[in-house]
């Protein structure tokens, strides 16, 4: 995976201002592979529906990947003659090199793109990028997947595609439908500081932005869209869907060691009623006692199982303090990845050994409990040894969470809180410069905008 530095943490997001008619709000690149036979169609057609429905100056880009028939030509054409059009060259094929290179050089505060066979009903462009331009949201797709999608296409492709998204679902646990419609659309800012994280080039670009966005956290919006087949699509299903599939293990594997950033693209609340510095109140408790809840069930079960091995060769106190100690490490691993969303290798060792003091309580708190059952009972039943052991470790647990929480895993969304009216008072006068008159990245009247 790449691993060069992504810009930091993304600003609140905003409603685009619309005040200035400089450079255009949406810049739609068209990725083209020896497509002179549909070009002029669908540049035209796009172009049409855009001077018609939308409200903002608008860029079609075309992205030709080394095309070898006359794609190039008809493209330098279309742009000489509509203002609204250029045309980019790129001697290497690969539809995500292709978006890579227009969207990081892009002025435009929202990007799209769309295939040239213009498969889906262009009226679903509005809403595509509405939630982008109003602030409400970081990405957008199109979705032939979700219900209200109207889609006429063969079987196999239609296996294809939901077996695909399946797979994202159960590997990934991705919760977007539809990873690979031609049709997706991402705020600029959002754009620079996922694009040095997605290393793929081809087919599976735009589903390594969408996992990587997931999960850091973004907002994705879904548009159900009217889609119908090109029966005369040059994509290559198998070696693409093979492509896909070293894709997703690549991703899976980077996730799962957490070697990518991810912690850099956190994205604060907007101008909301919500959004206020409120002092002593915890935040996403009820998330992480949920977390808690669940790890703890397995952990408690992991540690019986334990120790009901341990002890068929060992004394209680030597088969509790074994249990302990593996379960311990498992449980620490697993609240601070689940629980408190803790995600890379950078002080893994220190909560380990902060997990063991905890540890150390909870083993003063059982083996107490042991002595005591021996004490009053003499030589006391496996059954009743585990009834004690379960009610001390109910009492552990929620001294353990609360060490966990206030100690081990410190609350850094409150830490972040506490932090915020000095970090917005620095970052203000560069946030709210794309108001002002003259830069490059505000929206134009809707009046004046062509």
């Amino acid at each position: 995976m790449r691993t060069e530095p992504s810009p930091g943490t993304l600003p609140a997001r905003e409603h685009l201002p619309a005040g200035w008619a400089g450079t255009p709000v949406l810049d739609v690149v068209v990725p083209v592979y020896n497509e002179e036979k549909d070009l002029q169609r669908c540049v035209r057609r796009l172009h049409e529906h855009l001077t018609r429905t939308f409200p903002y100056a608008f860029r079609i880009t075309v992205a030709d990947n080394a095309s070898t028939d006359g794609t190039p030509h008809l493209a330098g054409e279309l742009a000489r003659r509509i203002p609204e059009v250029r045309s980019v060259r790129l001697e290497q094929k690969g539809r995500g090199r292709a978006l890579r290179t227009v969207w990081s050089a892009s002025d435009a505060p929202v990007l799209a793109y769309m295939d040239v066979d213009l498969s889906t009903d262009l009226n679903a462009l509005l809403p595509l990028v509405a939630p982008l331009i109003s602030g409400h949201s970081d990405l957008a797709i199109g979705s032939r997947l979700s219900r209200s999608a109207r889609v006429v296409r063969g079987p196999k492709r239609e296996f294809v595609s939901r077996a695909y998204n399946l797979i994202l679902r159960g590997s990934l646990q991705t919760r977007f439908s539809d990873a690979q419609c031609g049709f997706k659309a991402v705020r600029r800012d959002v754009a620079r500081a996922l694009l040095p994280l997605v290393e793929d080039g081809g087919w599976f670009f735009d589903t390594e932005l969408l996992v990587l966005a997931e999960r850091a956290g973004l907002r994705i919006h879904e548009v159900p869209v009217d889609w119908v087949d090109d029966p005369e699509s040059t994509v290559r299903i198998v070696r693409t869907a093979t492509e896909d599939l070293k894709g997703v293990w690549r991703v899976g594997r980077a996730l799962a060691t957490g070697a990518l950033p991810l912690d850099r693209l956190a994205r604060p609340f907007g101008d909301d009623p919500r959004d206020r510095d409120i002092e002593d109140v915890p935040r996403g408790l009820a998330r992480q006692l949920v977390g808690f809840c669940a790890v703890g069930a397995l952990s408690t079960l992991f540690y019986l199982l334990l120790y009901s091995g341990f002890r068929t060769f060992a004394g209680s106190q030597a088969a509790n303090g074994l249990a302990l100690l593996v379960s311990a490490v498992a449980n620490t691993a697993a609240n601070r990845r689940l629980t408190f969303g803790v995600r890379g290798r950078g002080g893994l060792v220190r909560h380990q050994a902060q997990g063991l003091v905890v540890l150390a309580i909870g083993l003063a708190l059982t083996s107490g409990s042991l002595a005591a059952l021996n004490t009053a009972s003499g030589d006391p039943g496996h059954s009743t040894e585990l009834a004690v052991l379960v009610a001390a470790n109910l009492a552990a647990t929620v001294l353990r969470f609360l060490l966990l929480r206030a100690w081990v895993f410190p609350d850094r969304p409150a830490h972040r809180a506490a932090d915020r009216p000095a970090h917005r008072a620095a970052d203000r006068p560069a946030h709210r410069a794309a108001d002002r008159p003259g830069d490059r990245t505000s929206a134009p009247d809707p009046r004046t905008a062509r």
